[in-house]
């Protein structure tokens, strides 16, 4: 298997932490390339017509995007547990996996916004509205600790994914203070072997 790689794509990043909660991650090799938002990279489009990263190439023969679809073949292959296979249990956490994604979403357009985006032309409502997913999601959580504790499953890997990408990218965003829950449990889930693990190619 192979997924072309980013070292600092957060969903790269989540397809790896899930392949390593399998045992699967020794299996794939990571393969260079250079995804970008404005010079799009044909090699990507050749076999993702998004041209994004994660994209994953299975023994088989399949190619496979995005992070979720990977991510629950993964699960499939291995015969894992990550994701329920029916139920009120499956619907919570793929609606969790999907509040992840969503705080990815957000933090990657402000990102593109300070990197990508010629100066003249940025926008700075736009790129605090779309760190407020964040920030709203992540009060939702704190509220809600009982979402989080005791659970490892697809749904806390994205959580756990997006807040190392806040880390990574937004050093002052100053998360932690204001909800402390969530610190909390992102101070153990982050202990994980799958969450400090460092790939490189």
């Amino acid at each position: 298997m192979k997924i072309l790689f980013s070292p600092f794509s957060p969903y790269v990043r989540k397809c790896l932490v899930t392949a390593h909660e399998l045992g699967l991650d020794q299996r794939i090799q990571l393969l260079p390339s250079n995804a970008n938002p404005v010079q799009r990279d044909q090699q990507i489009i050749r076999d993702n017509p998004l041209g994004k990263v994660p994209t994953f190439y299975t023994d088989d023969g399949q190619v496979l995007y995005d992070s979720r679809v990977i991510c629950e073949y993964l699960n499939d292959l291995a015969g894992g547990t990550l994701f329920p296979a029916s139920g009120a249990k499956r619907w919570e956490t793929l609606t969790l996996q999907s509040l992840g994604d969503g705080i990815l979403d957000g933090a990657l357009i402000a990102r593109y916004e300070d990197v990508a985006r010629p100066e003249p032309l940025r926008w700075p409502e736009w790129r605090a509205a779309q760190l407020d997913k964040a920030e709203t999601s992540l009060a939702h959580l704190n509220a809600r600790p009982e979402l989080l504790e005791g659970r490892v499953d697809i749904g806390a890997i994205a959580v756990g994914c997006a807040l190392w990408y806040l880390d990574l990218r937004f050093a002052d965003f100053g998360w932690r203070d204001r909800h402390p829950a969530v610190a909390r449990w992102f101070a153990a889930f982050g202990e994980r072997p799958s969450m400090q693990a460092n790939w490189s190619l």
